[in-house]
């Protein structure tokens, strides 16, 4: 006979011990020219490269490059990005750069160095590349924002907004909230990279409405007065401005807004935490098909999995509250004897095509952009 010796066989499990991905919410690139030959660095050309010092930029991508500048002001604000991407082109081929980003499976935030032209639809050049890289790689389950500027060199005039906010700028709006557009007339540097880094390190549930953008200088004659603020806002713009009320030199976003046709994404952190939402919950989930199987028993743990996901956000404040419901587990949750013909069908359904809805909603609580203080003056 065989030995018993040692008694007791155990077998390890390790399923509990796979991590599950988490989403890269901080994580930018930025798209740009570098001059030909070894002035313009040694990076190839369509080929992104993380960049995490200011000297890797330098070498990368030359000493003074639109892409090496622009790369220097994301790795120089307050807040750093979790990781920065750069991507050299050649020419103004911004298509091609934004092409080689579409294998590179965590960037979040997406911007061109030094560009401000609006560019043609087709094929898409300029601008126009930038928000169709955004709404395209989004569409395949990628979630992107892209951060633009307006040209900063426009001058000072009484029709300032008209001459800005074209027909043509108005076609660059994302139909998904996916665009974010800056004004920063006199600008110095690029404002739109700096943008997008001060974006993607701040959490998606922090609105972006007076946080600081580092950097970058603006003219005191150049800044924007308080009418062409208004404007410019009530057109989806984010202006950059010098708030009096906060103390010191600094620049600021007026604004947290995305520039888009569907004024149900009409703010970033909205867009953020929506997509950073959907992350969590497909990669949650995930474990649960082909595992989770349509018994009363399966679905309370499949049920329990999303409260428990959705719950993390609550607790984080990134939400505010939230409702899971699965139609199937509720029939199953009552005796088969209860069941009306309907009921019966809708297991039958779901367990011929293997398929199970998850209703959710969720409470988006959003921070205060606007205060109406009533000042009652008595004697």
């Amino acid at each position: 006979m065989p030995t018993a010796y040692p008694f007791v066989d155990i077998e390890i499990d390790k399923s509990g011990l796979t991590p599950r991905v988490q989403p890269s919410t901080g994580v930018i690139a930025v798209v740009g020219a570098t001059p030909d030959g070894a002035s313009g660095g040694t990076a190839a050309a369509n080929v992104p490269y993380v960049v995490t010092t200011p000297d890797e930029a330098r070498a990368l991508f030359g000493q003074d490059s639109v892409l090496q500048k622009a790369l220097l002001l994301a790795l120089t604000q307050d807040r750093v990005p979790q990781k920065v991407y750069g991507v050299r082109v050649k020419g103004t081929d911004h298509a091609a750069g934004l092409a080689a980003l579409e294998a590179v499976d965590d960037v979040s935030v997406v911007c061109l160095a030094g560009v401000t032209d609006i560019g043609t639809e087709t094929p898409p050049a300029g601008l126009h590349a930038l928000r169709a890289h955004v709404e395209e790689i989004s569409a395949k389950g990628l979630r992107r924002i892209g951060v633009a500027m307006i040209d900063p060199k426009v001058e000072k005039a009484p029709d300032y907004v008209a001459k800005v906010v074209t027909p043509a700028l108005l076609k660059l709006r994302s139909d998904s909230g996916r665009m974010v557009l800056v004004a920063a007339r006199g600008a110095d540097a690029d404002v739109a990279a700096a943008t997008a880094a001060v974006i993607a390190a701040h959490p998606p549930h922090a609105s972006l409405l007076l946080k600081q953008v580092k950097g970058v200088r603006i003219p005191k004659e150049k800044q924007y007065g308080p009418s062409e603020i208004i404007e410019l806002s009530k057109a989806g713009l984010n202006p950059v401005i010098d708030p009096a009320l906060i103390a010191g030199e600094g620049l600021h976003l007026a604004e947290g807004q995305t520039f888009t046709t569907d004024p149900a994404y009409g703010y970033i952190d909205l867009r953020r935490v929506v997509d950073h939402v959907e992350f969590l919950l497909r990669a949650g989930l995930i474990g649960s098909v082909g595992d989770a199987r349509i018994t009363r028993t399966g679905l309370t743990v499949l049920k329990q999995r999303t409260e428990g996901i959705l719950g993390g956000l609550l607790r984080e404040s990134v939400i505010a509250g939230f409702e899971v419901r699965l139609p199937v587990l509720e029939v199953l949750g009552r005796p088969e004897a209860e069941w009306t013909q309907a009921d019966r069908d809708a297991v039958r359904v779901a367990r011929e095509q293997r398929a199970v809805d998850v209703q959710t909603s969720i409470t988006y609580g959003p921070a205060v952009h606007r205060l109406h203080v009533k000042l009652a003056v008595t004697y």
